[in-house]
């Protein structure tokens, strides 16, 4: 929503917007950009009357500035529908989907596009490294857009990407997710599948060829050209991996023939994945592999993933990180797990996703933070389950259990040592968790 503030502040409207606790990087890009964002939600938000109600898929009925907009017979539309009729359906599209990935891979595809000249327009749900904002109109006929499959709003239920119409869709994962509206798999099998439905015959799909729920969602038929792509260097994905040497340098295969080599900073398989992705979507739309190999030479991770907050005289490293569901805690820790190597990992984990919350499945969570020497655990009221049950799937982790975020800040740095690897991971703030390590860290370096 924030993404589409800047994209309707750009077309010269006046924007303003509600919510309940907006948070860094996005509420502070939203007011670098004059955007202002109300406190709560009240019918006052509503006066002077806007001439069209943008609304969110986080708002239902009897909320108070809902029933206000309907009462009054303001005009109204989800933020999907918005955005295909005032920029998609003029573009070429390109829709980044899955569980996990979304943000990172968008991110890769807008950077090597832009930096080939294509100057695209992109909306990513964060903040890109490589860019200062996280929406623009671009300058070009290509636009790139994080395609989510959570409901549209409270009056549309559907997945918000089947509003896209994207020419090229990329599949990056399908998991179980957003247990507040799917009640199993299935349901977002056949979401996706509505999706694949929308890409024209002289489109394409890219889809991680190892994934076993796209696999699935495929078989039930589709009507345009598909490309694969995988880690695995022996596979007969059309995009693969060759010999490398260690998640900074690989080497990219198309049809069986070498397509350029990737030299960057980022860590972990999941990310030669993204990349992979990026790549098979940059050349469809023209861009030469040696080009976009290039590019993600300079390629810098969007906000709070993976993100490198500080890094102390002694070694220490906090990193704060978007986790959101089981599977990208575990690739999360696992790549710091490879780049601490003997040093001790810590992972702070709030569970705060609808997924998370209801804790589908708590042995899933157990075997991700596996790859952690210590994982703290906040324990909050709404959980509907206790994180010391963990305990037994996490083998050798340490897991201790908070029930406030003063007391996570406490229990962590009574117990560093240096070259510790410390991270955060939420898809909240945390209530300000990141701030108060930080600075506590700083004060330890300057005692």
């Amino acid at each position: 929503m924030g993404g589409l503030a800047l994209l309707a502040r750009n077309m010269g409207h006046k924007v303003s917007g509600s919510d309940t606790n907006p948070y860094p990087p996005m509420s502070t890009l939203l007011a670098e950009h004059n955007i202002e964002v109300s406190p709560g939600y009240r019918t006052t938000h509503l006066s002077p009357r806007p001439d069209l109600v943008v609304v969110g898929n986080a708002l239902s009925r009897g909320n108070e500035e809902v029933e206000a907009m309907l009462e009054k017979r303001l005009p109204y539309t989800s933020g999907p529908e918005w955005l295909y009729a005032n920029i998609l359906k003029k573009q070429k599209v390109v829709a980044v989907a899955g569980t996990h990935g979304k943000t990172t891979t968008s991110a890769m595809l807008a950077h090597i596009l832009d930096q080939y000249g294509l100057a695209p327009g992109f909306l990513i749900g964060g903040v890109p490294g490589n860019f200062d904002v996280s929406a623009r109109p671009g300058r070009g006929d290509v636009f790139v857009v994080e395609a989510d499959e959570y409901d549209t709003a409270f009056f549309d239920k559907r997945s918000k990407f089947v509003h896209y119409h994207p020419d090229v869709a990329v599949l990056n994962n399908l998991e179980f997710d957003h247990a507040d509206i799917f009640n199993s798999i299935e349901d977002i099998e056949r979401q996706f599948h509505h999706l694949i439905r929308m890409v024209p015959p002289d489109g394409l799909v890219i889809t991680n060829g190892d994934d076993p729920g796209l696999k699935r969602t495929l078989s039930a038929g589709y009507w345009t050209p598909i490309e694969h792509f995988s880690c695995d260097i022996q596979s007969n994905c059309e995009w693969h991996l060759a010999h490398d040497d260690g998640h900074e340098q690989f080497k990219v295969m198309y049809l069986g023939e070498e397509h350029g080599t990737v030299n960057w900073h980022l860590i972990g398989t999941h990310n030669q994945a993204n990349a992979l992705a990026a790549i098979a979507a940059a050349h469809t739309l023209g861009v030469p592999g040696a080009s976009a190999c290039a590019a993600l030479a300079s390629f810098k991770l969007p906000e709070r993933r993976l993100e490198l907050v500080i890094q102390t005289p002694d070694g220490v490293q906090l990193y704060d990180d978007f986790a959101h569901h089981p599977t990208a805690i575990r690739v999360t820790l696992d790549a710091l797990r490879t780049r601490a190597g003997r040093n001790r990992l810590i992972a702070i984990i709030e569970p705060r996703s609808n997924t998370m919350k209801q804790g589908h499945p708590l042995s899933a969570l157990g075997h991700a933070i596996k790859a952690a020497d210590i994982a703290v655990i906040l324990r909050t009221p709404h959980l509907g389950w206790d994180p010391s049950s963990l305990a037994p799937h996490a083998e050798h982790t340490r897991l201790q259990v908070c029930d406030e975020v003063s007391d996570i800040t406490e229990t962590v740095m009574d117990q560093i040592l240096p070259n510790d690897t410390i991270v955060t991971m939420s898809n909240g703030s945390f209530d300000g968790l990141r701030t108060q390590l930080l600075n506590r860290l700083r004060n330890r370096t300057k005692a």
